[in-house]
């Protein structure tokens, strides 16, 4: 008799993983050809524990169609500008990717489908706007239809889609795949001392984040951001206050609000997710059984994915 796993669904920042993987694994690592797999495997092993230990009911394996998307460098053209592979004048932007990893990407690609793991990119947009657009679809149903959400990922960009009321955590890897740090409102009010994953997205806008190109408003770091959004309630209430010279806010950080202000009104577009990213219907039900059995075979041997390959099966059919 198969039992009925508990809803929670597992959403993965799947480029984050593999890329946790590239790094954490020696490349020496391969397949019978020579072919490094370190990425390839340990993303297996990754989603074999994940199930695992937290026996989801539905998965998806987010991806990102569009690593730098048109519509953030728009407005901040300096958007992960250090991470554009050198190109031939006139050419698209290509993201920089070790040469031992972009032929695993496409290795992952046919596992996952051979297994029948969701894997759901949007045409444009990065794999943070198809977590956020996942994530809203599952906030607009009925308090007590929601499925909890746990979002798998290494990007603390995520943060912001933490929410207690829609059961929505991030499942931090900074640690480890084996010791996830649980970020819920609690964990954000202790280490950020932000209240909400929308105060954490408004600090973000105002620190900004040199690992993505994000300028920042000068002279306004973490601290004084959190302490601005205490008095003030969110980034709307900031600027209200900066234009009514508030006397509670110095008027140095006037100032630099003011000289921010063509930042500001482009830069929360670029920091937060995108809520309605062009996602199609996902059947996300995790499969007990692969949806390729022979395809799996072949590529599992033509890989050297035998004992990662078994391990995610074990995983999968378990009750």
């Amino acid at each position: 008799m198969t039992t009925v796993r508990p809803e929670k669904l597992l959403l993965l920042d799947t480029a984050s993983l593999y890329y946790r993987a590239f790094y954490g694994i020696p490349d020496s690592i391969t397949a019978p050809d020579g072919t490094p797999v370190n990425a390839v495997r340990g993303l297996l092993d990754m989603i074999a524990r994940l199930v695992t230990e937290h026996r989801p009911s539905r998965l998806v394996a987010c991806w990102d169609d569009d690593w730098r998307p048109a519509f953030r460098v728009d407005a901040i053209p300096t958007y992960k500008a250090h991470r554009v592979a050198q190109a031939l004048p006139g050419a698209d932007d290509v993201e920089d990717v070790p040469d031992l990893l972009a032929p695993q990407v496409p290795v992952i690609v046919d596992v996952l489908a051979a297994l029948g793991i969701a894997r759901v990119g949007a045409p444009g947009y990065e794999a943070d706007d198809v977590i956020g657009t996942l994530v809203a679809r599952e906030r607009e149903r009925p308090a007590a239809d929601r499925t909890p959400i746990d979002i798998i990922t290494g990007d603390r960009d995520m943060f912001q889609l933490v929410d207690d009321d829609a059961h929505v955590r991030v499942l931090y890897t900074q640690r480890g795949i084996k010791n996830l740090e649980v970020v819920d409102q609690a964990r954000l009010a202790e280490r950020y001392a932000v209240s909400s994953g929308q105060a954490y997205a408004d600090m973000a806008v105002l620190r900004g984040d040199a690992s993505d190109g994000l300028p920042g408003v000068a002279g306004i770091g973490e601290k004084t951001a959190v302490a601005l959004l205490a008095r003030y309630g969110d980034l709307a209430g900031i600027l209200a206050a900066r234009d009514a010279a508030d006397p509670g806010m110095t008027p140095g950080q006037r100032t630099r609000l003011a000289d921010a202000t063509d930042y500001l009104a482009v830069a929360p577009r670029v920091v937060r997710v995108a809520p309605d990213a062009p996602v199609g219907d996902v059947q996300d039900t995790l499969p007990r059984t692969p949806a390729d059995p022979d395809e799996l075979a072949g590529l599992s041997t033509r890989w050297g994915l035998t004992s990662s390959v078994s391990r995610i099966l074990t995983a999968l059919s378990l009750d």
